[in-house]
């Protein structure tokens, strides 16, 4: 071979060499990556190839795939009732990815999850098409129906759990929206998901998890707990060391009560009962800022939440003697999320046991064979059992005969707890309404909820938390009964 022929002959064989190095970089080092690159579109076709896994309440499917038209992504997410539902759920959307439960589950509801390996192998073999599997919710259907409907036009949120497992039973915020308005990828999707953005009552918000409220005077089951776990005091009908009126520490303005109620040197029990502001500012003083940072920590405070889905930490901050004693109250910079409020219900009825809140109990292959059971795990000791018996006849005491008479149920042992919580420049807002409380039946506690309403429409006087929250939770309550039977 001449010596123009053999260069040439080197040269081609190191352009072979070459694409072949190229090409085995990218199918072995760079696959993932080109995989999973955003303008990779035969990914997001494949993505939407098949029907997407349900999301399963009560043993039926809140979810379902449709078809679509003139798009090269077959199939697009719809919801049954989605305004119902999408406080659970999240979205998914063609255009605009997926939040909550849509986006944790993604990979169990796409049949792309490491823990269907190998159903995804066998349907190779039988030639069967991928389908998704199902994530089955903890969510009691009637239970979110009733705290759904008992919001109403209002906004608020309401959560309940079951105290022995941690359950999520019913999750709901309002307004609300329908996530199916947007889960596709045409100008009508990118339109409707704008309004929703821009409505200035934030509709995509969920208040359950992603709020942060003033708690008002539920707040003070957690001061109460305080104040028997650190032997401040013992006996719940002993008078307490409570003047009338009571200076805020450092200060020369009086702590005032709502009303003329006999909150001079009341016990426990009773200033639980008709809500003395004074005692338990009192209390929340003469333990001191660092000794209540340590119960709220006890009840989840300080910390974020993940349900799975991610819940805002509830914060009870360091602050200075007068604000710590406001903060016991439930004002100040003490800020919580309802479903914060919900743990400190339950851990309460739960005998001081508090349950990590979950609400995935089980996600399923496609042909139903589960992958996963969630066991419940303790997320802590929030007080004694002893101390919490006592916290639970302080709050039965409120609804039998104090603020909570609204959240009855004949038959049924109820506990509770209202707060009307000032917010805005001197207290110039409208006041959030509370309601916190458990119910006690022949087999234990069922059910505890946490409820706010922010009801920009009442009268300011008409605002409070036995008058508009205690209806939902006593509604609620009773839904989560009902369905046991």
């Amino acid at each position: 071979m001449n010596k123009p022929l053999r260069r040439i002959a080197v040269f081609c064989g190191i352009l072979v060499l070459s694409l072949l190095i190229r090409d085995n970089w990218l199918q072995y080092v760079r696959a993932d990556e080109l995989n999973s690159h955003k303008y990779n579109r035969r990914v997001e076709i494949e993505r939407y190839a098949h029907e997407r896994g349900d999301i399963i309440v009560d043993g039926k499917a809140i979810t379902g795939s449709a078809e679509t038209e003139d798009s090269d992504f077959r199939y697009k997410r719809v919801w049954k009732n989605g305004p119902l539902w999408a406080p659970v759920t999240g979205y998914s959307s063609q255009a605009f990815d997926s939040s909550q439960l849509e986006n944790l589950e993604d990979g169990i509801l796409t049949g792309n999850s490491d823990q269907l390996f190998f159903d995804r192998t066998l349907s190779m073999f039988t030639g069967d098409k991928k389908r998704g599997g199902n994530v089955v919710t903890t969510l009691n259907g009637d239970a979110q129906k009733a705290a759904f409907e008992g919001l109403g036009e209002k906004k608020g949120a309401v959560v309940a759990l079951d105290p022995k497992s941690g359950a999520i039973l019913a999750l709901a915020s309002t307004p609300s929206y329908d996530p199916s308005v947007f889960a596709g990828n045409s100008l009508k999707d990118s339109d409707n998901r704008q309004k929703l953005l821009k409505d200035k009552d934030k509709p995509m918000l969920n208040r359950a998890l992603r709020e942060t409220y003033p708690p008002g005077s539920t707040f003070k089951v957690v001061t109460a707990a305080a104040a028997l776990e650190n032997g401040l005091y013992d006996d719940i009908d002993a008078k307490t060391d409570s003047p009338l009126p009571w200076t805020l520490p450092q200060t020369s303005v009086p702590l005032q009560n709502e009303g003329n109620i006999p909150c001079e040197n009341a016990t426990l029990r009773e200033a639980l009962r008709v809500s003395c502001n004074t005692v338990f500012g009192k209390v929340s003083d003469d333990l001191g800022n660092k000794k209540m940072i340590e119960q709220t920590d006890k009840f989840g405070f300080n910390k974020e939440v993940f349900t799975p889905v991610r819940a805002d930490a509830s914060i009870y901050p360091e602050d200075n003697r007068p604000q710590n004693a406001m903060a016991g109250i439930g004002q100040a910079s003490n800020r919580t999320t309802p479903l914060q409020m919900a743990m400190v219900a339950s851990a309460i009825a739960n005998d001081g046991k508090l349950m990590e809140p979950y609400m995935v109990a089980e996600r399923q292959a496609p042909n139903l064979d589960p992958v996963y059971t969630h066991e419940p795990k303790e997320l802590s000791r929030a007080l004694s059992g002893e101390n919490a018996q006592k916290v639970q006849q302080m709050m039965e005491t409120v609804v039998k005969d104090g603020t909570g008479t609204n959240a009855r149920i004949p038959g049924v042992t109820v506990g509770g707890k209202t707060g009307t919580a000032q917010h805005g420049l001197n207290n110039s807002e409208k006041p959030y309404a509370w309601f916190i409380s458990y119910a006690k039946t022949d087999n234990g506690s069922p059910v505890a909820v946490a409820v706010v309403v922010e009801d920009g429409n009442a009268n300011r006087d008409d605002i409070s938390g036995g008058g508009l929250a205690a209806p939902i939770a006593r509604d609620v309550m009773k839904a989560v009964i009902d369905s046991k039977k």
